[in-house]
C-alpha cells in the first residue's frame, strides 16, 4: 500500500452541517475527528467557537462555511461571516460561489465575491475552499470558476456542498485538477462514502473530501494497514 494512516486521516474534512444535529452531536462529532486526527471538522457556524475550543491545541482544524448552502447571500454578509468565523476560530472557510451569477454569467461580481472572502481570510493567515456546486454548471463555468481561483490564490478548489443534486465526480474532479494551478488543491464533496471511494479520487489528485462516514472510513483504513482500532464500534451517532 502506498500510503499510511495520517496520508488517509489527513484528507478528511469530518462535515457536521447537517442542520438537524443536535448540541451533543456536534460535541460528540468534534471528539470522533479529535480521536482518529482528521484534517478539519467543518461545522455549523453557530457552534464553531466550542468546536475550536474543543480542537486547541491538536492538529485538527477548525472550520466552517460561508454563503452555505446556495451562495446566494450578497458579498458584503459572506464576508462579515468569514470575519465572524474567523473570530470565532476557524482556521479554513468553505465557501460557496454566487451560483445564480454564475448561471447568469455575471463574472465580474463572481470574482469579486471570491477574492473579497479570500483576501479577508488570508489577511488573518487562514485558509478558504472555494465550493463550485458543479451539479448546476457545465465545464465551461467549471473552467471559468477555476481561473478565478486561480487569479486570487484560494487554497482549493471544491466540487459541491453535499446538498445539491449531486456530488463529487470523477470528470469534474479531472477537470479541476486540470484547470487549477498545482498549488491550489482539489476537494471533493458528496458521494465519497468509503476508503475505496476515497482511494479513488486520491488517485485523481484530490488531497481533502467531505465526510461524514469518518469513523468507518478511517477504521477500513486502520484494518488494511495492520493497525489496532480506535473505536471498535464504528456506527456514527443519527444525522451524521
Amino acid at each position: 500500500m502506498n500510503y499510511t494512516y495520517l496520508d488517509i486521516a489527513k484528507m478528511i474534512d469530518h462535515s457536521l452541517l447537517n442542520p438537524t444535529l443536535r448540541a451533543e452531536e456536534l460535541e460528540q462529532g468534534c471528539r470522533l475527528a479529535l480521536d482518529y486526527d482528521a484534517a478539519s471538522v467543518c461545522i455549523l457556524p453557530y457552534y464553531l467557537p466550542r468546536c475550536a475550543q474543543i480542537l486547541k491545541g491538536s492538529n485538527v482544524k477548525a472550520s466552517t462555511t460561508i454563503g452555505f448552502p446556495h451562495g446566494g447571500h450578497t458579498t458584503a454578509i459572506k464576508v462579515a461571516e468569514a470575519r465572524q468565523a474567523l473570530a470565532d476560530g476557524g482556521e479554513e472557510l468553505d465557501m460557496v460561489v454566487n451560483i445564480s451569477a454564475v448561471l447568469s454569467s455575471n463574472w465580474t461580481y463572481v470574482s469579486d465575491d471570491i477574492r473579497r472572502v479570500i483576501e479577508v481570510t488570508h489577511d488573518a493567515g487562514q485558509k478558504v475552499k472555494v465550493i463550485f456546486e458543479n451539479c448546476y454548471l457545465n465545464d465551461e463555468q467549471k473552467i471559468r470558476l477555476c481561473e478565478i481561483c486561480a487569479e486570487w490564490n484560494a487554497d482549493w478548489v471544491k466540487t459541491s456542498t453535499g446538498y445539491g443534486t449531486g456530488g463529487a465526480t470523477d470528470p469534474d474532479l479531472i477537470l479541476m485538477r486540470k484547470h487549477t494551478p498545482a498549488h491550489i488543491q482539489v476537494k471533493s464533496a458528496g458521494g465519497i462514502r468509503d476508503l475505496d471511494a476515497l482511494l479513488r479520487v486520491r488517485a485523481l489528485g484530490v488531497t481533502r473530501s467531505g465526510a461524514t462516514r469518518t469513523a468507518t472510513m478511517l477504521e477500513d483504513c486502520r484494518q488494511r494497514l495492520g493497525l489496532p482500532a480506535i473505536r471498535p464500534e464504528t456506527t456514527a451517532p443519527a444525522g451524521y
